[in-house]
């Protein structure tokens, strides 16, 4: 519990949590009494598109799902400004609506620059000042307006004829409590994300209804059960390794359901002790499940991806203790980092990142620790004589991330970490050098093999088409046609449009391609489904942007690429050719 009061990621995080609480505890009974809560949940989740564009255009992303959410709110007002219902269905097309603009537009118009995972479920451990600041003032000018508007808003809610006869019955009032709530689902955005606003907007104002007659009461166990749930929220994903809006969701609901049960027992001077005894049991068996790896005593260094781990931990050796962020079979261009990645950063001597965009997430977690050491990005940059790759898809950078797949650049990136390795360790100076040279020359060994490999097969039939655009550099160096992607993307937040796949059933029908290889990190079912539609073969799948889990053929990087080259080889030559023992 002491890490929240010492670490400066968690005690922005505690800040954040402490401050939307006011607003939750504020408005949420406002919200649960009006029947706001599909719209506060839609209106949160209808900023989608709003960050999409702030991610695309390069400007800040509370702004664009300040822009959003309030246009959401003023289309739907005059829905939800009638009594009689009927204005969850205007929400949920509202909703449908601009959902569908968000992925058009991450997809077709920004090629998914924007970091999906982020953008939807938010992280506390990437918490900025300027975040505080905002959930502070969403905070307090949702105060001021309970306290001047209170009244109103009660009135008009449950007895319409009477407000208008005392004169109350102004659209203003309303249209403000709508702004209010769009203004807090947008300050949550950064904290818990905009799938999970509801979970502190919503949830805590539901919990404590049974155990308050007045709306002031009401209000002020809101603030409290918020607060309580979000900073106990923060600790138990700290403890447990797990996202922190997703553990504030989940005690969130843990906290409704008891309520409920006891209120439905009428237990009511039990329920209070009752809840109490349940979340904190509930959080020491989570805090028990949740001790982590311990650190091995090296050197402390972190790698973003499994690529990198891979070759650090090759070239440093027992002297090094390297954290690696990714795991194997992950999708490296969306990832929430967890409370482990942010304590490994702070005490990290070296930080290393892959760039070129794969990991654009990792740059707010070495901003938000403020601590440790340098940072490397690591990319074509290192290896001045290859020329980045360029992608068969519209890109927001030129570059092809993917440069691991030319063993040449590997090869240049381990000399490259070997020296910085060995600055850090200066009387293992030789043996880590010598680890470097001896790993490239292995690389280097391999891609001999590979290319004598692929040069048996004649290069007409050299044809690729993978699961998304992730081979360039690979098709560069073995002399290898790259026809397609069934995402035609160098990232797979992107998404196929059916033009897109009709497209790429024809160019493989035309250019009588053999094989569609499926990528094991993500779902083969798009690519098996073109391949039954064209009479490709679809069960080789390959490792594009992460290394497979130990015991597998791609556990590490030369185990990687072998099988890539074994599996392409199979594929272009129809089962008859393979690598072997490459």
């Amino acid at each position: 519990m002491w890490d929240l009061l010492t670490l400066p990621y968690l005690q922005r995080g505690v800040l954040e949590v402490l401050a939307l609480s006011l607003a939750a505890g504020v408005l949420g009974p406002w919200i649960v009494l009006r029947g706001l809560a599909f719209f506060t949940h839609a209106v949160a989740t209808a900023t989608f598109p709003g960050l999409v564009l702030a991610d695309g255009l390069s400007f800040a992303a509370p702004l664009g799902a300040a822009g959003t959410g309030a246009l959401f709110a003023l289309a739907l007002s005059p829905a939800l400004r009638r009594r009689a219902g009927g204005h969850d269905s205007a929400t949920a097309l509202a909703l449908v609506g601009a959902l569908a603009a968000g992925v058009i537009l991450a997809s077709d118009v920004f090629s998914s620059g924007a970091q999906l995972d982020s953008l939807l479920f938010g992280s506390l451990l990437t918490i900025e000042g300027r975040d505080v600041a905002i959930a502070a003032a969403v905070s307090l000018l949702a105060a001021g307006a309970s306290l001047a508007l209170g009244q109103r808003w009660l009135t008009v809610g449950f007895d319409p004829g009477a407000a208008r006869g005392q004169g109350l019955a102004s659209s203003l009032p309303d249209a403000a409590l709508l702004g209010l709530v769009a203004l807090a689902a947008v300050a949550s955005l950064t904290a818990v994300g905009a799938l999970l606003a509801s979970s502190l907007l919503v949830v805590p104002a539901a919990t404590t209804r049974p155990w308050a007659r007045r709306v002031g009461r009401w209000q002020f166990l809101t603030v409290g059960l918020a607060a309580a749930e979000g900073v106990a929220g923060l600790w138990l994903a700290d403890r447990t390794n797990a996202p922190p809006g997703a553990s504030i969701a989940v005690l969130a609901g843990a906290g409704f359901a008891v309520s409920v049960a006891a209120r439905r027992l009428r237990a009511s001077r039990l329920a209070a002790p009752a809840l109490a005894l349940v979340l904190i049991a509930a959080g020491l068996a989570l805090a028990g499940c949740g001790a982590g790896a311990a650190a091995r005593g090296g050197i402390p260094v972190v790698a973003t991806t499994t690529q990198l781990g891979d070759v650090l931990r090759a070239v440093g050796g027992p002297d090094f203790d390297v954290h690696q962020i990714l795991q194997p079979n992950t999708d490296p261009h969306e990832y929430e980092p967890r409370p482990s990645d942010a304590r490994a950063v702070a005490g990290a001597r070296l930080v290393v990142e892959s760039g070129d965009s794969l990991d654009a997430w990792m740059a707010k977690l070495v901003s938000a620790t403020g601590e440790g050491g340098a940072v490397l990005t690591v990319a074509p940059a290192l290896t001045p004589f290859r020329r980045p790759g360029e992608s068969a898809g519209p890109e927001a950078s030129r570059y092809d991330p993917h440069w691991w797949h030319d063993p040449r650049n590997v090869a240049a990136v381990t000399i490259a970490l070997a020296r910085r390795l060995a600055a850090l360790d200066p009387p293992r100076r030789a043996e880590i050098l010598a680890r470097g040279r001896a790993y490239a020359a292995g690389v280097r060994r391999l891609d001999r093999r590979i290319a004598a490999c692929f040069a048996a097969v004649p290069r007409a039939q050299r044809k690729l088409v993978t699961d998304h655009d992730a081979f360039g550099y690979f098709a560069d160096r073995y002399g290898i046609t790259v026809v397609g992607a069934v995402i035609p993307s160098q990232t797979t937040e992107a998404q196929s449009s059916a033009r897109d796949v009709a497209r790429l059933s024809a160019l493989i029908r035309r250019e009588h391609v053999r094989a569609v290889f499926p990528e094991r990190s993500l779902s083969p079912k798009l690519a098996q489904a073109i391949a039954r539609q064209t009479g490709a073969r679809s069960e080789l799948a390959l490792y594009g942007d992460a290394l497979g889990p130990a015991g597998s053929p791609g556990a590490t990087y030369l185990g990687m690429e072998a099988a890539n080259a074994e599996a392409m080889v199979r594929g272009f030559t129809g089962g008859r050719r393979g690598c072997g023992a490459v």
